[in-house]
């Protein structure tokens, strides 16, 4: 009987030990971005992509499907004084509906929280996204979850906020031996990758060049097929992310790889 109490108490401790090092390590992988102060009195919101939000896969910022990406709903297409020409892809938002301004904001003001996806164009006719507005393109169901869909155009008031995400940054290999487009998603505390390098395991660094939204490019035969590969990140708050080895010797184009988180 003592020896069943004595391992049912090793057992315990284990448990307790292991639970504490996962809560350690979620620690040292939480950001330390801590967003922005609130902005109020100078964005509005609207909504597209049609009530299940299909209208809303693609985008500027290259990340194709939003399901299959992570990004769901929870999205919006920004106008160009916010979008930085496709810097802040991945970028995300608190916003809520400014009562002072909108007689359909919903009852107690809720906030909701969403990612930079998409860019919302400028029509050169005073359209809400033509600069320098600052504007929100919400999918729908975001924008419903704010005020009353009959509502169409709120103001409302925002501010940057961390970006929580479940697993690592992933990259996706795309192009060709001697054109490779790497796709970046799912990137946490600031979210917005304003650098990316990468290095192969017989190679140095290499500073990708960014091609659109956060498509990263490296042109020329740089033989990184054969070679385990490893991602180097600079989000907008300066915090350097690196995954070493994040995609094996034998990775091909069209797969995607998960490295560390921000």
């Amino acid at each position: 009987m003592a020896m069943v109490r004595g391992n049912a108490f090793a057992a315990v401790l284990t448990l307790v030990v292991a639970l504490d090092l996962v809560a350690r390590v979620m620690l040292v992988q939480a950001s330390s971005y801590l967003g922005t102060n609130w902005v109020s009195g100078r964005a509005h919101a609207t909504f597209y992509g049609g009530a299940d939000a299909s209208g809303t896969q693609g985008g500027a910022c290259g990340y194709g499907n939003l399901y299959s990406t992570g990004y769901g709903t929870s999205t919006a297409a920004l106008s160009s004084a916010l979008f930085n020409s496709g810097l802040s892809c991945g970028a995300c938002y608190e916003l809520t509906c400014d009562t002072s301004g909108s007689k359909y904001c919903l009852p107690g003001n809720p906030s909701i929280i969403l990612t930079a996806t998409n860019y919302c164009p400028q029509n050169s006719n005073g359209g809400w996204c033509d600069a320098p507005k600052q504007h929100f393109d919400l999918a729908h169901p975001m924008f419903v979850s704010l005020a009353e869909e009959r509502g169409g155009v709120i103001p409302v008031n925002y501010r940057r906020v961390p970006c929580a995400k479940k697993g690592g940054m992933r990259f996706q290999m795309n192009g060709n031996p001697w054109f490779l487009l790497v796709l970046v998603t799912n990137v946490g505390g600031a979210g917005d990758v304003q650098q990316l390098s990468i290095k192969g395991s017989n190679s140095g660094w290499y500073q990708m060049k960014r091609n659109w939204g956060q498509m990263w490019q490296l042109t020329g035969n740089s033989n990184m097929p054969g070679q385990a590969l490893s991602f180097r990140a600079v989000l907008s708050d300066g915090t350097t992310v690196e995954s070493l080895d994040a995609a094996p010797a034998n990775w091909h184009f069209g797969q995607m790889f998960e490295g560390s988180q921000a």
